[in-house]
């Protein structure tokens, strides 16, 4: 059979463009702002990671501009041969002092950070536990690693120990978490997993993706937020949110980011990050740590999200972080609404299976420092509308 004659079958992407309510891949013509061009009309933005608004902050993009100047477009190699600036060392040392850990590494994206970490640190023989409602990235990082996979009902602590009960005493084992999860911005249970990890010996690593610059001291993210920066092992982050560039870093013990760094395939065999883009993360994590009010200010804006949701009637689930989930259920309710949200000069990320269990589809609201309470009574006023008449 030709491997291709699956690529030909009929679609839910042909279906839903052919009823006019494909979502996807609609083009920006302007800057990841607050307000944004798409397809030729304003949109308030609510559907970004960009949670400190730090894509158009002026010292941001002139160390960009700067370091084009410098060292180039591209690094050309992987970081074991010729593709180690010294930004990335500088980056790697100021990251490793802002989350309070011996050592950090970077790596080229944030998907690739969790392949890179999770197959470095789970050998043959060794098992991996993980949230049901983890990111891909994880899955997949579990997957391409030579341990035993075992996944733990979302948030469950219960059926986490039943499967911490299942490993041999003889066994490694790694509990991997979201710190935030991105669907439906609630947080781990991160007191509940660091004791249950040392009840049966078992090690923790969180991807704090959308917990740094939002949650904890300073933005320090999900691990400081509950003050357990001590038990938590591995930190895994990327700079595609709220560090307005791309990657992705670990940190930890100096011993345990020295081996990841000699065994981790997909840093070993990457090109590095180039030089423009280190520049914007490093400089978007200096103005992280000298700017902590623009944590608090974050908080502001999305806890007045919520209250004008609740004021307005829409159902909302309740969190503490910027993303604010509103479950519409149905597939194609999902679909349609999101559509005339989006043609209310509005963006939000409708949310369908795999990325939320079935029949729990939702919009996906998320939201940046850098928005106002006016522009947020205007897209929650919009949302509230098309909801009602849907």
């Amino acid at each position: 059979m030709d491997i291709f004659k699956k690529m030909y079958r009929p679609s839910m992407a042909d279906d839903l463009k052919e009823k006019g309510l494909f979502p996807y891949f609609h083009p920006l013509q302007s800057r990841q702002d607050a307000e944004v061009i798409m397809e030729g009309q304003r949109r308030i933005m609510l559907g970004s990671n960009n949670y400190l608004g730090l894509t158009t902050h002026p010292s941001i993009i002139e160390a960009a501009h700067r370091a084009l100047d410098e060292f180039g477009s591209g690094c050309s190699g992987s970081r074991y041969l010729n593709g180690t600036l010294q930004l990335h060392i500088t980056l790697e040392e100021e990251l490793a002092r802002f989350l309070r850990k011996e050592d950090a590494l970077i790596f080229s994206t944030g998907f690739q950070t969790n392949l890179g970490i999770i197959s470095a640190v789970v050998g043959l023989g060794d098992y991996v536990i993980c949230d049901k409602e983890n990111h891909a990235s994880i899955i997949d990082g579990c997957r391409l690693s030579f341990g035993k996979l075992l996944r733990y009902q979302h948030s469950n602590m219960d059926d986490l120990e039943r499967l911490l009960k299942k490993v041999p005493a003889s066994a490694g084992c790694l509990i991997v978490t979201d710190g935030v999860f991105s669907m439906g911005g609630d947080l781990a249970k991160l007191p509940e997993i660091v004791a249950l990890a040392k009840q049966y010996g078992a090690r923790v690593m969180v991807d704090d993706s959308h917990g740094l610059g939002v949650l904890g001291d300073g933005g320090r993210g999900t691990a400081s937020h509950f003050g357990l920066e001590e038990e938590v092992d591995i930190y895994m982050g990327t700079f595609s949110k709220s560090l307005a560039s791309i990657g992705g870093y670990m940190a930890a013990k100096k011993a345990v980011v020295d081996y990841v760094r000699h065994s981790s395939r997909p840093l070993i065999f990457s090109a590095s990050i180039p030089p423009v883009s280190t520049a914007v993360a490093l400089a978007a994590l200096r103005v992280l740590a000298a700017e902590p009010e623009r944590v608090e200010r974050l908080k502001q804006l999305s806890d007045f999200a919520r209250e004008c949701f609740v004021r307005k009637g829409v159902p909302i689930r309740q969190t503490t972080t910027p993303i604010i989930p509103i479950y519409t259920y149905d597939a194609y309710r999902t679909l349609e609404v999101s559509k005339r949200i989006y043609e209310g000069g509005v963006y939000v990320n409708p949310v369908l299976p795999p990325a939320t269990p079935q029949g729990e589809c939702l919009l996906r609201t998320s939201y940046m420092a850098s928005l106002s309470e006016t522009l947020i009574e205007e897209a929650t006023d919009t949302i509230a509308r098309v909801l009602a008449e849907n």
